[in-house]
């Protein structure tokens, strides 16, 4: 990834946030983190990108899983009401309800978040989100081949963005089956790639802001082996490609990691601050939300003081 002025991240989100313009021929590109629950810290890292005043500063935003859906709250310029979405007890009760496996039902219920909070409970204004200049690029994974896909081509109203969305969140077995979209069908995104700065690279980005939902110092853990039987067993008769993805999973933070490191100037990480809790990815404690919220929205503040201060 090679910039046009070699400015680094910070500089590049300045200058753009002083002039008010894009035209400086680079790719800024804001990349988010998934993570279930754990997305509760990129929500908060947007509220803060919203308060800078850098909602029109970047070219694309690529979000997986739970990072599409906080990207598609920045793009709709309503971060600040969106983010009940993480924090009001009833919704987290309806969307997150592990017990529903016993009786054979999905534990995520993407399909209630997606098409009756996101239209009524809090809505979204989906209209913004199609007509901002940012490009919104949510990431699944094709069940077929395995690889992260960009859905962005596919988007072309508002039921197509809702659907986009649940591909890019859909974790198999606990959200339900594969989602069927523009002809091929879909699971999280994040088994091909936790966070898509790779295939934002691959389309064209010379900058990028990640948006990460682990600590520096955190690992992804190990699958436990009932996930392994089950989870596994599912995916490798139903989904053959994801089921590779899945297996390889133990070396993707390793690789994502040096790939970012390998852009050097040109990327730019925000992780939760040292010492914030790790969130399991179907928490639904309410006042850890909260907290991690807080945590994500000031993490950001101070990564940014220095490159929005007056010019």
């Amino acid at each position: 990834m090679s910039s046009a002025l070699e400015s680094t991240v910070a500089d590049l989100i300045r200058e753009r946030r002083d002039t008010g313009s894009r035209a400086d021929g680079n790719r800024l590109v804001l990349v988010i983190e998934g993570g279930g629950s754990r997305g509760v810290y990129a929500g908060g890292m947007v509220l803060a990108l919203e308060e800078l005043g850098l909602s029109s500063v970047f070219d694309a935003v690529y979000g997986t899983s739970a990072g599409a859906l906080n990207g598609a709250w920045f793009l709709s310029g309503q971060v600040a009401p969106g983010m009940r979405t993480w924090t009001d007890p009833e919704i987290i009760r309806r969307t997150i309800a592990p017990e529903r496996v016993l009786r054979g039902r999905a534990a995520f219920n993407l399909r209630y978040l997606v098409h009756q909070v996101y239209e009524a409970v809090a809505p979204m204004d989906f209209r913004a989100v199609l007509a901002n200049p940012t490009t919104f690029h949510p990431v699944a994974t094709d069940i077929y081949s395995g690889r992260a896909v960009d859905l962005h081509p596919h988007i072309t109203d508002q039921r197509s963005l809702q659907t986009a969305l649940r591909a890019s969140a859909g974790l198999p077995l606990l959200a339900g089956p594969p989602i069927a979209f523009a002809g091929s069908r879909y699971f999280d995104g994040g088994l091909s790639e936790s966070v898509p700065i790779r295939i934002a690279v691959r389309d064209g980005a010379t900058h990028a802001l990640i948006l990460r939902t682990r600590r520096t110092d955190e690992r992804r853990p190990p699958a436990s082996l009932l996930h392994q039987i089950v989870g596994g067993g599912y995916m490798r008769l139903r989904a053959p490609g994801a089921y590779r993805s899945w297996i390889s999973r133990s070396g993707q933070q390793d690789a994502e990691d040096d790939f970012t490191a390998g852009l050097g100037a040109t990327a730019m990480q925000i992780h939760p601050p040292a010492g914030a809790p790790e969130i399991d990815s179907a928490s639904r404690d309410t006042d850890l939300m909260i907290a991690a919220l807080e945590l994500g929205r000031m993490a950001t503040h101070a990564a940014l003081a220095a490159a929005v201060r007056a010019a």
